[in-house]
Formats: structure tokens, C-alpha cells, sequence
């Protein structure tokens, strides 16, 4: 149980239940529930420790519950990213390399009212074939939606939009006590999911770590809106090579046309989108919120992009080699940051990027400014004299076989991202004479894991075996696992949040890559400009809820994190925690909070910690290493 966080209004915060709340959100729906996915699974069960009472139709599946709501008269469609190593025709079956089940979704929902369509990432007609052939082989759909319509006002309906790190398949339910071994035969029966081990490996799962968020009120017609222009773009394609219609007849009939619908409320050339009639609360009320979409897209994804580079730079987007780009993910965390005076708090997935600045491999290509814009806005508060701190937390290391050439790349390039940062941090504190003062007192790496007593049934020894004769790995032995963060959340100073698909590299904030989706958003009764102090308002709770889990307490230094005591207070349980994380003899964590295995130095060198050169259990190198795949797929 998480413990209760105390708002400025004196109410406490309420802490999240997203699979419940997506769940009964389909389950309400009266007449649309689209979804967008990299990976979709008809499969998955969203509900299954519920904690209310749940509409009819609850307990089914993923698909059919779908299905279910596609019978009631409810439009559901589904846009999934068409992995193209996947194949399902002529008796050839292959799962693909990324275990997307996409073709697994088409094929069950074909039959069906439920309009399922697999969408390549395209390139832009305009590129060279070359090009086009790259992107569409490297570059993937990545954004995370789930929109429908919910109740409003008397009897009218409004646009209601999840977005976020989560995608609605095996493998991502989790909850935050993150369990290593429980439960495996009833919870987490049909998706045990750790792709470090090889199948047949009996336990432990990979627990999951994520970020998502509901959006009501005008930005979530911002959402939808981004779901129609990509549906279009994407059923243009496919009418065109299924049928061989004309290109210019676009197949998007499935689109509800809610301007025609008098009782759902939506933009239209009466009701501009910033009117009154679709806010969710009044702007004098203390909970309100102001919300922005933000993507990283090009126009090979979607339809309805400007065609004329005057017309695209009025709408703040870039023109490059034939293509018009839409990288505000990027621009939002850029001034975000740069806005920053306090602290900075993130979790994300990946944490690369500012490669021109890195110490070697400058032509690596992952450009992305947010790295050096952290490192420069640290620096600028050392100049002044003034307290700032900047967390990040990542996964112990990207998803699959740690000593496999593209996770070991990605690790090489992290390293490369964090040497940077700390150089610049050590050098301006030469500058300003502070020997005495350690680049760690300002910037810190974190990750997750997990230590978890094994059920009695489970043997504890690699000699012994199963009893239904699976392997048994050194993590089992150990009884310890990383927990996956796969989250990609940024907050500042307690008053603004960004949270979405993007992970912090050149993939997602380059805006030509993967396509993302993300939203920043803030109250404006809960600012330091209002306030004059630490603001106590819902992103305040939201922080604090993830460190009473990732920490397994709450303090109040916590409510200062710039603090040098805040600091070394989550420095010094973190350390601990992988003290405890790496003994052989089994001792529970506190929390779940542990040291990136690194080692820096006055001068912002970073290194393995001693003798610990490679993760415990798994091996590979801590700070990875080159190898020959394109630099294009690893950054």
C-alpha cells in the first residue's frame, strides 16, 4: 500500500489505477473507442486484482471485450504499427523480432466489426527509394492511445484520451510492489514476459515500470485529432495496395464525424477548440489544468500536414530534405528545462543524446539537445551559487540479453550521454573554485530492482531442477531482477509535467524517426509565480507517489529536492539498496531505488564500480560497448 501524500488543499493525493480506469473507460463508452499501439494484444487481460466493482464485459480480454463494445454499436478501430519481420500469409508464420502479436490482433479481429489496420512506418514519398527503404525497416510507430467518449454535462458525451509509456499488451501489467515470483500461476499466468532468458526459463518475470495519464477537455481533441490524420494516411496505403482504388480515395468512412453527433461536444466552426463549452473545469477553479499535445511526426505518417513550407513554419514545424517535421516532444522538454529553477526529476526508458559534445564517437548522429541542456542548466546554477538537482532514472539495462550487440551499443551511448554531462558539471565547479563539491551533488543516475523471497514450491539451486523441468537462472537463485522502467515522464519544480511515448533519444525526438506523442501540462494555482514556495498541487502528489514507491518511504527533505539533504538522503538508500541488490545471501530492499552501477570522479570521468564491471546474474558490460549495427538503430 502506498502511503497517504498530503495536498496544499489539505485533501490527499489519489493514486492512479490505470489499467481499471482504461478498462471501465472502454467498458462506458457509447460511441467510439480508438486505440493506437506499437503493440496491441487481443489477448491481454486489463483487469486482475480490481479494486471496484466492473461494468458487464470486464472480465473479458483485450479482444473481446472489443468486440463486446463493437456489437453494442460502439466504432472500434485500431491502428497498430505493422512490424514488417512479422508474417502471417501462405502458411509462412513468424512471430517477428520485436514480438509485437501484430499479425496475432489482425488475424483475430478479421472477421469481426472491429476494424484492426497494420500500419508500416512509411517514409514520405518524397525521400529517395533508399531512404524510404531505411525508415520503413528501422523507424517504427511508437505512440500510446486509447480514445473514447465519456460521460459530460447532462446527457452530452466528451472526448476522453489515455496517453503515455503503456501499450495495451503481455508483459506490461504490473503494480507497485513490482513481484519477482508470486503469482506467476494466477496474476500473471497468461504473459510471463522476461525476454532476458531464453523460453522455457521458469521465473523471474521482468516486473514493469510505466507512466500514463487520462486527458480531458480540449487537449484530448488534440489526440483524437492526431489519431484521425494518422488513420487516413494509413488506410490510404492500405486501400491502395489491397484494392488498387485510386490513392485519392481515402478509406476513412470508420471515422465517426462527431460534428454530426449533437450530444458529443467538439471543435467545429461554431465551437472553436479553446471554447468554454468543452473545458472539463472553470479556469478560477484551484484543480484545474492546463494541457498541450505534443508529437514527434513527419508527413509520411499522416494526412494533413501543409504542403508549402510558409504555411508548415506558421504551425512552428521544420522543413527538411522533403519532408515537413513535427518535433515539438523535443522543443517541450528543451524549454521545460531551460524554464527550470529548482529541480529536475526523470524517468525514462532510454537517456541518450547531445552526441557532438560526447567524448568520443561524435558522429554517432543522436543530436537531441536534452542532455546538454540539463548538464548547461546545472552548470548555470552553479555560477550563481543556487541549489539544483537533477534525477534520472533508467532501466538497469534496455530490454532483451544484456551482453547482445544492441543493448551493449546502447549502453556504450548512455555512458558517452552521462561522461558528457558530468564533465560540464566538474569543469564549472573548477571554475568557480568548489574542489569540495562532487558533480553528484547536482546530477544523479538511478535504477530499479527488485529482491523477493521464492515461493516454497520454487527451487532455489541452478543444480536443481524444476518440477515440470524448466530452466532456472542465477536471477532465480539470487531471487533479485531489475524492475523494466519503461516510463517516459519528465517533472519540473513540482509544477509542471511532461509525460508520454518519447524516450529521451535521437529515435523519438528527432521527429523523422519513431512517431510519439506526448503531453505537458500544469495548474496554474500550483506555481512557484503563485505560490512563492514550493508548490503542493497534483504533480507535487504525483512525485511524491513515485518515490514513496521507489523509495518504500516518505521523508520530509523529500519535499525539498533541490536540497543537498535530499540528495545524499536518496543517495545514501540507494546505495544501499545495491549493496543489498548485489550480496549473495537474500536481504529485502527498502523500496526498490538502487545506484546506477557507475563510478564518477572529480574530473566527471565515469567508470564500472569496482570489481562490478558487469551486472550481477546476466552479465554484460555496465557501460557496454561499440559494435557494427547502424549507428541509426541504437541512438
Amino acid at each position: 500500500m502506498l502511503p497517504a501524500i498530503e495536498l496544499e488543499n489539505g485533501k490527499n493525493f489519489r493514486h492512479g489505477a490505470c489499467w481499471e480506469d482504461i478498462c471501465h473507460a472502454i467498458l462506458e463508452a457509447h460511441h467510439l473507442v480508438y486505440i493506437v499501439g506499437w503493440s496491441v494484444y487481443h489477448k491481454v487481460k486489463l483487469v486482475r486484482e480490481s479494486k471496484r466493482q466492473l461494468p458487464s464485459g470486464g472480465d473479458l480480454n483485450l479482444g473481446d471485450l472489443l468486440k463486446y463494445k463493437s456489437q453494442e454499436g460502439v466504432r472500434v478501430l485500431l491502428l497498430v504499427w505493422d512490424d514488417k519481420t512479422s508474417h502471417s500469409k501462405f502458411f509462412i508464420n513468424t512471430a517477428g523480432v520485436m514480438q509485437t502479436h501484430d499479425e496475432e490482433t489482425r488475424k483475430f479481429f478479421k472477421h469481426s466489426s472491429v476494424i484492426c489496420v497494420l500500419s508500416p512506418r512509411y517514409a514520405s514519398s518524397k525521400l529517395s527509394i533508399f531512404k524510404q527503404q531505411v525508415v520503413g525497416t528501422l523507424f517504427t510507430h511508437h505512440q500510446k492511445c486509447v480514445i473514447v467518449d465519456t460521460q459530460a454535462s447532462g446527457n452530452n458525451r466528451k472526448i476522453t484520451a489515455f496517453i503515455g509509456g503503456l501499450d495495451l499488451c503481455d508483459g506490461r501489467y504490473d503494480t507497485p510492489e513490482h513481484r519477482l515470483f508470486r503469482d506467476l500461476d494466477t496474476v500473471f499466468q497468461d504473459d510471463y514476459h522476461n525476454p532476458t532468458f531464453s523460453a522455457g526459463t521458469r521465473g523471474p518475470r521482468q516486473p514493469w515500470h510505466d507512466l500514463h495519464c487520462k486527458i480531458e477537455g480540449p487537449a484530448a481533441y488534440d489526440v483524437l485529432t492526431n489519431f484521425e490524420q494518422r488513420w487516413r494516411k494509413a488506410t490510404k496505403w492500405s486501400e491502395f495496395g489491397r484494392r488498387f482504388k485510386r490513392i485519392s480515395h481515402w478509406h476513412d468512412d470508420a471515422l465517426i464525424k462527431l460534428e454530426r453527433i449533437s450530444w458529443i461536444l467538439s471543435p467545429s466552426p461554431s465551437i472553436p477548440i479553446d471554447d468554454p463549452k468543452l473545458w472539463v473545469s472553470k479556469e478560477d477553479d484551484p484543480e484545474n489544468w492546463h494541457v498541450q499535445i505534443f508529437r514527434s511526426i513527419d508527413s509520411g505518417s499522416l494526412a494533413g500536414f501543409p504542403k508549402d513550407v510558409q504555411s508548415a513554419e506558421a504551425q512552428k514545424l521544420v522543413c527538411s530534405k522533403n519532408l515537413v517535421i513535427d518535433k515539438s516532444i523535443q522543443t517541450a522538454y528543451i524549454q521545460a528545462i531551460r524554464s527550470a529553477q529548482h529541480f529536475i526529476y526523470i524517468e525514462n526508458q532510454y537517456f541518450l543524446g547531445s552526441s557532438y559534445a560526447w567524448p568520443s564517437y561524435k558522429e554517432a548522429g543522436a543530436n537531441n539537445l536534452i542532455p546538454m541542456e540539463l548538464a548547461l542548466k546545472i552548470a548555470s546554477k552553479i555560477r550563481t551559487k543556487e541549489r539544483f538537482a537533477v534525477f534520472v532514472i533508467v532501466p538497469m539495462w534496455p530490454e532483451g540479453v544484456p551482453s547482445s550487440a544492441s543493448v551493449q551499443e546502447v549502453l556504450f551511448w548512455q555512458g558517452q550521454t552521462m561522461e558528457m554531462m558530468y564533465e560540464i558539471i566538474a569543469r564549472e565547479l573548477k571554475s568557480m573554485h568548489l574542489e569540495n563539491v562532487h558533480p553528484q551533488d547536482y546530477l544523479n543516475f538511478y535504477c530499479l530492482g527488485n529482491r523477493e523471497e521464492l515461493p516454497k514450491e520454487v527451487p532455489t539451486s541452478t543444480n536443481q531442477p524444476s518440477n515440470n523441468g524448466d530452466a532456472v537462472s542465477a536471477s532465480q537463485k539470487f531471487q533479485r531482477f531489475m524492475i523494466y522502467v519503461h516510463a517516459k515522464g519528465m517533472i519540473v519544480d513540482d509544477e509542471y509535467v511532461i509525460l508520454g511515448s518519447a524516450n529521451i533519444n535521437e529515435r523519438s525526438m528527432a521527429g523523422s524517426r519513431d512517431t510519439e506523442i506526448a503531453m505537458g501540462a500544469y495548474q496554474p494555482h500550483y506555481t512557484w509565480a503563485k505560490k512563492q514556495q514550493h508548490p503542493h498541487g497534483q504533480i507535487y502528489g504525483y512525485r511524491m507517489s513515485l518515490w514513496a514507491e521507489h523509495l518504500g518511504m516518505i521523508e520530509d527533505c523529500f519535499k525539498e529536492p533541490e536540497s543537498l539533504v535530499c540528495v545524499k538522503s536518496l543517495n545514501k538508500i540507494a546505495e544501499d539498496n545495491w549493496k543489498k541488490f548485489t550480496a549473495e545471501d537474500f536481504m529485502p530492499l527498502h523500496g526498490h531505488l538502487l545506484k546506477y552501477p557507475i563510478k564518477v570522479d572529480g574530473n566527471g570521468k565515469v567508470g564500472p564500480m569496482p570489481g562490478q564491471e558487469n551486472f550481477p546474474d546476466v552479465g554484460g558490460k555496465v557501460l557496454g560497448g561499440r559494435t557494427n549495427l547502424p549507428d541509426a538503430l541504437t541512438t
